[in-house]
């Protein structure tokens, strides 16, 4: 039987690693005209709020996950801001 700590860590780092190809090309390229601010906002600050979340729960395999992919999203975030408002075109 598989106990729930295991199925939060598979889940951790299933969902985890789901997000490595789209960052990894952002970070890249740099080109974030195909994604939506909106999006990336909400997604950002609600793996903060899973982030805050693990740690209030002590849970190890919700903390790693949300504070990997918390780095992961708000570079893709800064990029997008930067390249919708900062940079010149």
């Amino acid at each position: 039987m598989i106990s729930s700590e295991i199925i939060g860590y598979i889940a951790a780092t299933l969902t985890t690693a789901s997000f490595l190809p789209q960052a990894f090309l952002t970070i890249k390229t740099k080109d974030t005209d195909s994604l939506s601010m909106g999006m990336y906002s909400l997604f950002t600050s609600g793996v903060f709020c899973w982030l805050i979340y693990g740690i209030y729960l002590g849970n190890h395999a919700i903390i790693i996950a949300n504070a990997i992919t918390f780095l992961l999203a708000m570079t893709i975030l800064s990029f997008k801001i930067y390249n919708s408002f900062l940079k010149k075109r």
